[in-house]
């Protein structure tokens, strides 16, 4: 038989064999596509410490649980509105209470930023809070108190000092008084954006925003290819924190970013409308024309902590202190003499879309 004849068994061992070949190729084909091919888009939000989250992440794996775990996480450690947190029991002198690593880098850096905002942010001014209405211990949540007088701001004001208290080497906090209170309220939504963020990036996550009631943490781009769009709210006096109306607009790759301010948290008393800002060297609310801060640093704790101590400072005090701080940027908003909002950008801002 001719070398070119072929039995029928021999064409149907080549046709198999061919079939095969195209399928392992088509399946490697298929393979490095879906390697290479864009992760999709997820979104994970809801509600925690009376307030929203969102985040918009992409990956090939669901990872709701596990941002909501690490949420849960910073409650457990740091939330003086959970009775069975860390800082609860230091809060109520309980000696067997021990700092988790999530408590002891909120502690330090608000030692830090103590430090250079020479005291106007201060976790321990949580008693004048309390007494002014906005703690935990306001359960019924009333938008009108009672202003607390004179003697009860000065005996709570000998309670108050950050710089005088210290976490320990074994974990445990040494207070400034037994009745001096923690509050992380100004600085640890910024601090549970920066671990989820790191959370994300652990598992391979490359492109997502990180925003829990307001402050936020970016990196790489939207689901458009572009830098994240950011929307600085408007300061509108109103007590619902969900409904946002934006001012301007900034756009951001690998940034943390904060907003303080009074418009949305406030109570009326007998001597008139009172912000949640409460000075710890006063003890009364701040009275500034001053009516937001945006901060932009590396990491949204340092940005959370730096928007709280700019509202507590007079603008051109807290303007220097940003200026001292290279990697930090600030927008101010305020209002003229006719109530429209003036923007004071810091040196490296970005640029402002409206």
């Amino acid at each position: 038989m001719p070398s070119w004849q072929q039995t029928s068994d021999e064409l149907l061992m080549k046709t198999k064999l061919s079939i095969l070949t195209l399928a392992v190729i088509t399946l490697f084909s298929w393979a490095f596509v879906g390697c290479n091919s864009p992760k999709p888009y997820r979104t994970c939000e809801g509600i925690i410490w009376s307030t929203t989250y969102h985040v918009t992440y992409a990956s090939n794996a669901l990872l709701d649980d596990s941002i909501r775990t690490v949420m849960q996480q910073v409650d457990h450690s740091v939330s003086a509105f959970n009775p069975r947190s860390i800082i609860s029991a230091i809060n109520r002198n309980d000696t067997s209470a021990v700092a988790d690593t999530i408590l002891r880098r909120v502690f330090e850096e608000s030692i830090r930023i103590n430090r250079f905002s020479h005291g106007a942010f201060d976790p321990t001014v949580g008693p004048l809070v309390d007494l002014w209405g906005f703690g935990p211990s306001n359960a019924t949540h009333s938008d009108s108190i009672q202003a607390p007088s004179k003697a009860a701001i000065d005996s709570v004001l000998m309670l108050v000092g950050m710089a005088d208290c210290e976490l320990l080497s074994d974990g445990h906090v040494r207070k400034k008084h037994p009745g001096t209170q923690f509050n992380f309220s100004a600085i640890a939504k910024g601090y549970a954006c920066d671990l989820v963020a790191a959370m994300l990036e652990r598992n391979g996550v490359e492109n997502y925003m990180v925003e829990i009631g307001g402050e936020i943490n970016v990196k790489g781009e939207s689901q458009m290819g572009q830098q994240w769009r950011v929307m600085i709210d408007a300061p509108i006096p109103s007590t619902d924190s969900i409904i946002h109306t934006g001012t301007a607009i900034i756009r951001l790759t690998d940034d943390g970013v904060a907003t303080s301010g009074n418009y949305r948290n406030f109570h009326k008393t007998d001597v008139g409308t009172v912000g949640h800002t409460i000075s710890p060297v006063t003890g009364h609310p701040v009275t500034t024309r001053v009516l937001s801060v945006t901060i932009l640093a590396p990491d949204c704790i340092t940005a959370d902590a730096l928007a709280t101590a700019c509202m507590v400072m007079p603008m051109d005090s807290a303007r220097a202190m940003l200026n001292d701080i290279p990697e930090a940027a600030g927008l101010f908003v305020t209002t003229d003499s006719d109530g429209l909002w003036e923007l004071h950008p810091t040196r490296g801002f970005p640029l402002l879309e409206r």
